[in-house]
């Protein structure tokens, strides 16, 4: 019998389920997509039961591909899309409504009110964070606000909210369990980042009462074990659970103080380490909970850009001009700069250190000679130079350089962006020969809470350089910046 550690990936656009062995190889996986939902204008919603089917249909294409069962799964570690927020039914776990995913922009004007009243130097004293749609506890009202079901569950007690992990946990355990672990609560609005408990007067603001929300556990652990999963046994000990970006930070071996990492996803969101001291940001980063192991929690300075892998899909789909996401890295390599183009990927906002809900994206410096490759280099570009600005927010609140910066993620495999991304942030960037580390973090989680590997420092062997890209000294980049500078104002 071979043992395995399933790690679930439950992503914005797919589902991603990996099977890691004891050398912490990955020896199957298996993915599915699912629809994304745009009621209107700024607004992005999934719908829960698709989510489940994609879950259960990488399981059986994971497990297929190892030629294994569920009986040779020996824990099961869960990541996730972090502020995606879920409404349903405790009994039935019948969802009440699609869930409002972490991109959704519908709560803006609340926020702004929130503002307005000048509620948010608390919010950001008690939970590292600013009072932004990105964020949970505004989805959550919104939903009490708007959906009736929702508010008939609040009051007769029926009701549980959550984010995808506690979602997919209570479909895992058939509703036996309903928790959250700490690295997700703190992406809430809701969470005392130092008590690490639901903050009653928080709760109160927001109008989120803390009945329907999750119990908080560490992040490695067992936390509940698998009843009724179609492919997996029962009694599964799920056992490792941290939100995406969390899980990438512990899969790229960023466990000393100053070791940095940025996930190249759907967004582009970049971590580093800060220790056990949760430290305030004066550069429009936000604190969070890195992970909490054995009751002590390491702290992270967080930059989330809204929009990474997005604008290639875009490229794709919406104005067609590459048939698949890799053609954009040929297309843009056969120019040598972008001819004076300049794109700010504000297609949902701006996120850190900006925060401009409002802002949208932009193209600038197109001419009569403007090539679809000029626009594809400058997308790149854009990627690269919002990322700038938040590492370089990250210094200023850190008071030093970073020595270097791990990255991950499905566009990490795009040379030309890891090159621009050295070059513009001055520092070396460190690729490793496994880019999915956001599943490799989940399953290290489990894998730790059931004695499948005794401690951090076996797994460091896994994290295997593939390529160092060192910054060159480019004349051309300080025009490109000071380009930068000038259109993300007019987004």
């Amino acid at each position: 019998m071979s043992n395995y550690v399933m790690a679930i990936d439950q992503g914005t656009t797919g589902t991603t389920v990996l099977l890691v062995d004891r050398q912490g190889a990955i020896r199957a996986r298996g993915y599915r997509e699912f629809p994304q939902i745009f009621p209107q204008p700024g607004w992005v919603e999934h719908n829960p039961e698709d989510i489940w089917a994609s879950t259960l249909a990488s399981i059986r294409s994971a497990l297929d591909s190892a030629g294994a069962t569920g009986g040779d799964v020996v824990a099961i570690g869960i990541t996730n899309q972090r502020e995606t927020s879920v409404a349903w039914e405790r009994s039935s776990l019948r969802p009440l409504r699609n869930a409002i995913v972490w991109q959704c922009r519908r709560t803006s004007e609340m926020c702004r009110a929130l503002k307005a009243d000048g509620h948010e130097p608390h919010f950001k004293k008690k939970t590292g964070l600013v009072l932004d749609p990105y964020f949970s506890g505004t989805k959550y009202a919104w939903m009490l606000r708007n959906e009736p079901a929702v508010e008939r569950g609040a009051a007769d007690g029926t009701l549980a909210f959550g984010t995808i992990d506690s979602y997919l946990v209570a479909r895992l355990t058939s509703g036996k369990r309903h928790v959250t672990d700490v690295s997700n609560a703190s992406r809430t609005l809701l969470m005392d980042l130092v008590g690490q408990q639901w903050d009653v007067g928080l709760c109160e603001t927001l109008g989120v009462p803390r009945e329907c929300l999750p119990q908080i556990v560490d992040n490695c652990g067992e936390i509940g074990r698998t009843q009724g999963v179609p492919g997996l046994s029962d009694g599964i000990p799920i056992a490792g659970m941290a939100g995406d970006q969390q899980a990438a930070l512990f899969g790229q071996h960023c466990f000393a103080e100053g070791d940095g990492k940025c996930t190249f996803g759907t967004g582009a969101f970049m971590l580093v380490n800060i220790g056990q001291t949760p430290l305030e940001s004066s550069h429009g980063l936000l604190t969070t909970v890195a992970w909490r192991l054995d009751g002590k929690t390491s702290y992270a300075f967080e930059g989330s850009a809204f929009i990474a892998g997005a604008a290639v899909q875009w490229l794709r789909d919406g104005l067609k001009l590459i048939k698949s996401a890799p053609e954009i890295e040929p297309l843009a390599a056969s120019v040598p700069d972008s001819g004076g183009v300049v794109f700010v990927p504000a297609l949902t906002g701006l996120g850190a250190p900006h925060w401009r809900p409002e802002a949208r994206g932009a193209v600038l410096g197109i001419t009569r000679g403007t090539t679809s490759a000029h626009l594809a280099r400058a997308v790149l570009e854009g990627v690269a130079l919002q990322n700038m600005d938040i590492m370089k927010a990250m210094e200023k609140d850190l008071g030093r350089r970073l020595a270097a910066v791990r990255v991950d993620g499905g566009a990490a495999a795009n040379d030309l962006l890891m090159q621009t991304q050295a070059d513009l942030l001055e520092t070396p960037v460190l690729r490793p020969r496994q880019v999915e580390t956001t599943g490799l973090g989940a399953a290290f989680l489990a894998g730790l809470g059931t004695g499948f590997w005794s401690g951090p420092d076996q797994l460091r062997s896994v994290w295997q350089l593939d390529r160092e890209f060192l910054p060159r000294k480019d004349p051309g980049i300080q025009q490109l910046v000071d380009r930068w500078r000038s259109a993300i104002q007019k987004a």
